[in-house]
């Protein structure tokens, strides 16, 4: 049996402003981007995972959950605590200096963890931890 990652989801308050940021500084490739009754469905992933999607989806999705319901999660996106991504990078230092000079909000800069990675992190525009990792040469 062959398990793979098809999909993860990410929760964007701006959909725009989640594409700017994945695209035009991260690198991504959109490759959906769907009006369905009153939703927006936007996946983005890497060219060289053509098989791995992001979903870039509201903070509660649910077209039946309730204004109470919506405004927790919504509040909880504010604050940083929904969802995270760790991708893998070739060069951490460089995909630091180019999150960062792009206005990516630091979380931590480039540092060598005894797991055996170089990393560093930041916050997307809507505020999820994003790390980015360089496995370290042994």
């Amino acid at each position: 049996m062959d398990i793979r990652l098809s999909q993860c989801f990410i929760a964007v308050d701006d959909h725009d402003r989640a594409i700017a940021f994945y695209r035009d500084v991260l690198g991504l490739e959109v490759r959906d981007d769907v009006g369905f009754e009153g939703m927006r469905w936007v996946t983005v992933g890497a060219p060289s995972q053509p098989d791995v999607n992001i979903v870039l989806e509201p903070p509660l999705a649910d077209p039946n959950a309730s204004p109470a319901d919506k405004q927790a999660m919504a509040e909880l996106m504010a604050k940083g605590l929904l969802r995270g991504v760790i991708f893998t990078t070739d060069d951490c230092d460089a995909t630091f200096e180019r999150v960062s000079a792009a206005g990516g909000e630091v979380l931590q800069e480039p540092v060598d963890q005894p797991y055996g990675v170089r990393d560093c992190a930041f916050r997307d525009p809507s505020g999820n931890l994003l790390r980015f990792t360089q496995p370290l040469a042994k």
